[in-house]
């Protein structure tokens, strides 16, 4: 797929990713669905979870990730296919993101999620600063596959 501006869509609309990082202290490698939001000015992905956890443990000894999105799927019994479209992201993370950083995450994430909730948005970021860790995915490049017909 090269149609850029359907990328594009499927950066800004989708709800979610999956989100593949290193390996674990077990020995595989660990892939999570998270939702998230894109920044077409950074051209970055940015994250919210948990300040302690197995995802950021990961992070601090391996920034590098990919982050597949899934568009449009549709099976074609009598055809024995699936049409599909998805894109896989490909950059580094990046942990320490500064408190304005951090603000502008999160209310990416609430104009994405929670667009009539801003401002009780803003109320609860500042009420759960403290529990609330981001981080951002600066995009180096992206491939994508489609089948329409």
């Amino acid at each position: 797929m090269d149609d850029q501006i359907r990328i594009k869509e499927l950066l800004q609309d989708s709800e979610y990713g999956f989100l593949s990082l290193g390996i674990d202290e077990s020995g595989y490698s660990y892939g999570i669905p998270i939702s998230y939001a894109y920044d077409e000015t950074t051209n970055s992905l940015y994250f919210h979870c948990a300040p302690e956890g197995k995802k950021l443990d990961i992070l601090k000894e391996n920034m590098k990730v990919s982050f597949t999105i899934v568009g449009v799927t549709k099976p074609v019994a009598e055809q024995f296919t699936t049409l599909y479209e998805s894109i896989v992201i490909f950059g580094k993370a990046d942990i320490n993101l500064t408190d304005e950083e951090k603000r502008k995450a999160l209310r990416l994430l609430v104009a994405k999620y929670s667009p009539d909730y801003t401002e009780s948005g803003e109320k609860y970021m500042d009420k759960s600063w403290g529990r609330t860790a981001t981080f951002k995915i600066e995009i180096e490049h992206i491939t994508a596959k489609a089948k329409y017909h």
